[in-house]
């Protein structure tokens, strides 16, 4: 396993032969609440891991015992004029986009606090996987703001929208039995175990094709709101993307030849 750290604040490590990525946020003064410099770093981690075609999943992880993320960083914020704030913005934004377009399937493992900017990040993700002590929510109201990391429209495109509305709305945290219930996280593990139950379901996505998987989120993210003849286009066009592909040739193959397939990667 090798590791890579961006600034001060997050850690890169590879796992599966380089093919699992694990970018984990290590800001543990701060319960990893996302700071000018933070947002850098994770912008800079994903940017490099979209360079790297050996990565074909990314998990995003905490370093913390008690929280995942627990959003903006206020305490930075409280110092800010309306300047530094309106300088700070794309900053903070690239981060979440970094996050949302990676071009790999995305994985987050959450435990304790995910809230705010914490939760955005996470549900930029393909998929949640979140442990038994998880508590997540957007409380940007009861601060004055909104949320800002994409909340108001990937929450609904998880949960639809008047249950994203009471849960904006309200500010309120919900905790994991009912996170889970509401589809507000995908996987719902035994304490302690969202981390190692994360990196399992990424290794079993990065065995698949990498030419596929990327081409299959492409197809997921850009369809997804379309209407069906619309999407079904999109589809079109990701399938032709790997239709005659080295992968799918190998693919093929392997599965005649009964063993397991050595990807190409293209």
């Amino acid at each position: 396993m090798s590791e890579e750290w961006f600034g001060e604040f997050v850690l890169v490590r590879r796992h599966a032969d380089g093919h699992v990525a694990e970018l984990a946020l290590d800001r543990p003064k701060a319960m990893n609440a996302v700071s000018t410099a933070m947002a850098r770093s994770v912008a800079a981690a994903c940017a490099a891991l979209g360079e790297d075609r050996d990565v074909r999943v990314v998990v995003l992880t905490s370093t913390h015992e008690r929280a995942f993320c627990v959003g903006a960083d206020l305490k930075e914020r409280n110092s800010f004029s309306d300047a530094d704030l309106l300088r700070q913005r794309p900053v903070a934004r690239a981060a979440y986009t970094a996050v949302l377009e990676l071009a790999v399937p995305t994985v987050a493992a959450v435990h304790g606090f995910a809230l705010g900017g914490g939760f955005e990040l996470a549900l930029s993700c393909d998929v949640i996987v979140a442990d038994r002590t998880a508590v997540v929510g957007l409380p940007e109201v009861s601060v004055g703001v909104i949320p800002g990391g994409g909340g108001t429209q990937l929450l609904p495109r998880r949960v639809g929208a008047a249950r994203a509305a009471e849960l904006v709305f309200t500010a309120r945290r919900v905790a994991a039995e009912e996170a889970r219930e509401l589809g507000l996280v995908d996987q719902l593990v035994e304490e302690g175990r969202d981390r190692e139950e994360a990196l399992e379901l990424a290794s079993r996505m990065a065995a698949n094709s990498p030419v596929g998987l990327r081409a299959a989120k492409r197809a997921l993210r850009l369809g997804h709101g379309l209407d069906l003849r619309a999407g079904l286009e999109v589809e079109d066009a990701a399938w032709r993307s790997v239709a005659f592909s080295g992968d799918r040739a190998e693919g093929v193959a392997a599965f005649n030849e009964k063993r397991a397939p050595r990807w190409p990667g293209e």
